[in-house]
């Protein structure tokens, strides 16, 4: 049965800026701004949270259904997607606006600027989970605030066991906001800093968290993760990658191992190891989708670094 993935689709724009952006500010001049980086290195990838994590789902041998928002520009990711053999009947098209998107500048330093264009993805609202038909689990990734807490809403109603993945989408969310998607979710899944800010917004521990629903995943980047659940704490290793290119994505990678990992019943343990690992295969490469290992490579992998096969 399929997981429903109810989240973004986007288009990343990323550009490298060969000097520093702090030599081409003034301090005293900061009011005013008006500068221009030259950027003779660009590429456009394919990302947003949904797309990201059924990407990652569909290499596992999963079956990913993405409910999301795009707009008339979504053609080529369309495409993609069916290519792929991932269902897009839950894909609502906006033909007024355009899909969202991401620009990213990088300077020699590896600071960056971004600007988000959220287009079609104010509109997500309008996707009901219903019109899914029978989905095993659900995830409720960063996406159109509206959206975000219906679908939050509409899975619980329908007892469709559910994640809640706030990512950058958090702050846009009160405290009682958020405690109302903790009572809603099955499980939170958040990285360190979003872990901190959902304590210092709802004033609750994590501990007190992890009390509301069955597990609580925080992941903390080369620290590995952190799982809550049944009154313990499993301590999760991160995997040694084979090189670090680019850390865009990797969060959606973990996640598509943990609804991998929930829907084939795998004890905890090994749902956050092979988490981990898909985080591990997806920093090597750049991009949120651009790592393409078969299953047997992903089972290999995990054999190599854990001694005993997920599959």
């Amino acid at each position: 049965m399929s997981s429903l993935i109810c989240g973004s689709l986007a288009f990343d724009s990323i550009m490298q800026f060969e000097g520093r952006f702090a030599e081409s500010l003034l301090p005293e001049q900061l009011h005013k701004i008006n500068v221009s980086f030259l950027v003779p290195a660009m590429r456009r990838e394919f990302g947003g949270c949904a797309g990201n994590i059924a990407y990652n789902l569909k290499l596992l041998g999963g079956e990913p259904l993405i409910m999301a928002t795009a707009g008339q520009d979504a053609a080529p990711y369309l495409e993609r997607l069916a290519a792929l053999g991932i269902s897009t009947r839950c894909v609502r098209v906006i033909e007024s606006s355009y899909t969202a998107q991401c620009f990213i500048t990088t300077d020699a330093s590896s600071n960056q600027i971004t600007a988000f264009h959220p287009g079609a993805m104010t509109y997500s609202h309008e996707n009901k989970v219903a019109d899914a038909g029978p989905v095993k689990f659900a995830i409720v990734a960063p996406d159109g605030r509206d959206g975000m807490l219906q679908h939050a809403e509409q899975s619980a109603a329908l007892g469709i066991p559910l994640i809640f993945d706030p990512g950058q989408g958090l702050p846009m969310f009160s405290g009682d906001d958020l405690k109302h998607f903790i009572d809603l979710a099955t499980y939170v899944a958040v990285n360190d800093y979003e872990a901190e800010l959902l304590m210092a917004r709802t004033g609750l521990t994590l501990e007190q968290i992890a009390q509301q629903v069955s597990a609580l995943i925080v992941t903390r980047g080369e620290q590995g993760a952190e799982i809550f659940t049944g009154g313990r704490k499993i301590d999760i290793p991160c995997v040694p990658a084979a090189t670090i290119a680019d850390p865009t994505g990797c969060g959606d990678a973990f996640r598509a191992g943990m609804l991998f990992g929930l829907t084939k019943g795998m004890d905890w343990e090994t749902t956050g190891r092979l988490s981990s690992l898909m985080g591990s295969i997806k920093i090597a490469s750049q991009g949120p989708q651009n790592h393409a290992p078969s299953l047997a490579e992903i089972e290999e992998r995990f054999h190599q670094n854990f001694g005993y096969r997920f599959a």
